[in-house]
């Protein structure tokens, strides 16, 4: 899957104690798969050292694999307002990694994504696993945050074109042209 129009997309589940990440390859019609891992940040450490742990992991993935798209899961509201705050906050990290290399960052619904890779917006984990195993034989993950990552990078495979994306191009492109015009 090497032309032109082969695209390379990391997909990001955002976690405090653990970030998912996959990434896969697209041509438009085939999907292959090519990496998917996990950053862990530890628990008993400061909040600002866990979410530099996350930032670096995520920049140091993106080094290695050179994706051209990244996508990532919209933050999950549960009742629990710090445990979402602290999600935010790992969140953000997860997005500021792709979007400072100059790659556009699309978001994506809990229910889309599972809607796109199972057909239903309600599927839990093992229905998503299941399905990744069938789109992506050769795809290997150890943890449900890899599968969720991989399930990510899948939905934005599916939905690229969409106005999602389209939103997420808009916005690196405008942020490009504010830095060159506030660097004269």
């Amino acid at each position: 899957m090497g032309d032109q129009r082969t695209v390379r997309i990391i997909g990001i589940d955002p976690g405090l104690r653990r970030t998912g990440w996959g990434i896969v390859e697209s041509d438009g019609v085939r999907l292959s798969y090519v990496a998917s891992g996990h950053v862990t940040s530890p628990s008993d450490e400061e909040l600002a050292y866990r979410l530099r742990e996350i930032f670096e992991g995520v920049s140091s993935v993106i080094a290695s694999f050179s994706p051209r798209e990244a996508a990532v899961e919209e933050t999950f509201v549960n009742d629990n307002a710090r445990a979402t705050l602290k999600l935010g906050q790992a969140r953000g990290m997860a997005m500021l990694a792709p979007a400072l290399k100059g790659l556009r960052v699309a978001e994506y619904s809990p229910n889309l994504i599972k809607k796109s890779v199972v057909g239903t917006g309600h599927a839990d984990k093992r229905q998503i696993q299941a399905m990744i195993a069938i789109l992506l034989p050769r795809a290997k993950f150890a943890s449900a945050d890899e599968a969720d990552a991989l399930a990510i990078a899948i939905c934005h495979a599916n939905h690229r074109t969409g106005p999602q994306a389209k939103a997420a191009a808009l916005a690196v492109e405008t942020a490009r042209l504010a830095r060159r015009t506030a660097t004269g």
